[in-house]
Formats: structure tokens, sequence, C-alpha cells
């Protein structure tokens, strides 16, 4: 049998059906957002009227293709940016309602980030890197040091806390900046790519600390690029592409009529899915 023809979800949102989205309150919400850039007499319209709730213990990736509106969406997520029209909900606080000093202390409350720049303080050792998002929540000196040295342990760096960011590898920076988002205990964690260009060990160290996170509870959202790996590593998938196409279980939306009615064939890696998809159908 041939796969299920492609649809056409131009202006629509379509959620796939999801049970442990109802129940209790979102721990980020954007309703109706809409960002535009603007450069000179030209407007650039980056996300169009998206709509999408995210709850605790929820493991999402955030996918589509080069301008789809991925990092546009990371940005507006983790309070970095502000939405042009529309609403953005986090920690039970609609953020256009806060002043700058008020967004920043939501961030330190409920917000960590793992970038692919991994943005460490070049002055100070792994130690101190560590221990960055502690000198914001007053926790005595001893104590956060002692959780800081052993959030090194857990990512394999025991042996290097008195090593400075220029001394490290690029898996081990990572790593490091992977243990000072741990050590702020976020409610929600935004992530650009952790996988990508990593070596084994550091792949290995971030699947278990994200693991670990999915048990207590937080709710991780993810930039992700490899459909193939989206299956295997997340329960939850959003395609983007200016709006949001479909989100919901990954077994739901992972399906070749909404790739394709996403992508439009795009992106090089979703032929290679559709052939496979479209040989497994038959």
């Amino acid at each position: 049998a041939d796969p299920t023809p492609a649809k056409t979800h131009d202006r629509k949102t379509k959620k796939a059906s999801n049970n442990n989205m109802q129940g209790p309150s979102p721990v980020a919400e954007l309703v109706d957002v809409s960002r535009i850039y603007r450069m000179g007499d030209t407007e650039v319209r980056a996300l169009d009227k998206v709509s999408c709730t995210f709850h605790g213990g929820e493991y999402w990736a955030i996918m589509g293709s080069s301008g789809s509106g991925k990092s546009t969406m990371l940005n507006l997520l983790g309070c970095i940016d502000r939405p042009t029209h529309g609403d953005y909900w986090v920690g039970g606080q609609s953020v256009s309602s806060l002043n700058d000093d008020e967004l920043s202390e939501l961030r330190g409350q409920h917000i960590g980030f793992i970038f692919q720049s991994f943005n460490l303080i070049q002055q100070l050792n792994v130690l101190e890197n560590i221990l960055v998002p502690r000198f914001y929540l007053d926790e005595p000196g001893d104590e956060a040091e002692e959780k800081a040295v052993e959030l090194a342990k857990r990512v394999g760096l025991g042996d290097r806390i008195h090593h400075r960011p220029r001394e490290l590898s690029g898996g081990q920076q990572q790593r490091v900046f992977l243990a000072r988002a741990l050590a702020q205990e976020s409610d929600i964690y935004f992530m650009d790519e952790p996988f990508a260009g990593v070596d084994a060990a550091t792949e290995t160290a971030i699947v278990a600390i994200l693991q670990e996170l999915r048990e207590k509870g937080k709710t991780l959202l993810i930039v992700h690029h490899d459909l193939p790996t989206a299956k295997q590593y997340f329960d939850s998938l959003l395609l983007l592409n200016m709006r949001v196409v479909a989100y919901g279980p990954t077994e739901s939306v992972f399906k070749y009529d909404l790739l394709q009615s996403t992508y439009g064939g795009r992106l090089t890696i979703l032929s290679e899915v559709a052939e496979a998809v479209a040989k497994k159908a038959n």
C-alpha cells in the first residue's frame, strides 16, 4: 500500500492528540505569538501566530527546515526576546507584563539554557563556571561549591575543576555548560542542538543527565535537526514552519504525510526518510 497522501496544513495548526497534555497547568505556553523583524521598509515575519503548550516532565524536539523560526522560538521561550504580538506565559506569569529586571529574575528562577556556543566565562575555571548560577540565588558558598564539585564529577570532569575553558576540548566545554545549567535547578530547559558535533563521551553524558532531568519532572525543549534520531530521543515533537504545523507525541507526528506537508522536500534528509517510509508501507 502507498503511504498516506500529503495533506495541506498551510494556515492551520494541527495538534496530535496526547492525553498527558491535559490536566496540570503548563510550565510554558505561547498564545497566538508572532515575531516580526523590521529592516528599514522590509518586514520579516519569523514566527506567525504560534500557539503551543508545554507541561512538566515533557521532552520535546523542535524541528524545521532552515528559516522555519526554530531559533526565534527558542529565544522567545527563553525570554531572551519578546513577541511582537501575542502572549507568552512561563512560571504562571505573562512575559509581556514584566520589565527587564523582572524578566531577568524569571529567567534565573525558572529557565536553564544549553547552547551550541558554550558561553563559558574564559577567566573562570570549571568549578567557578558551574557556580555562576548559584551566585544569584544567595546559596551558602560551601554548600554551593559542594554541589558544583558533584556536578563536575557527574559530567566526567572531576579531575578538571581547576582548568579554564581554553584548556578543555570542545566536548569538555559542552559538559561544563551542561553542569552549569543543572546547577541552576530550573523548571524548564531550552537547548540548541546539544548533540551537534560532540564526542561519544559527551553525548553519553548529555543523554544520561537529560534522562535524570525528565525523571525529576523538568521540561526539556530542544532544537534538533536529525529526523532519524528524533524517535530515539524524544517522546514529543513540534514541527515548525513559521507556524506550528503539528505537535504532539512523536509517534503520532512522525508520519510521512505530516513531514511532507511541513517541509515539501526542502530537507535533504526528508527524502531519505520518505523513501524509507514508502518502502516499509509497501
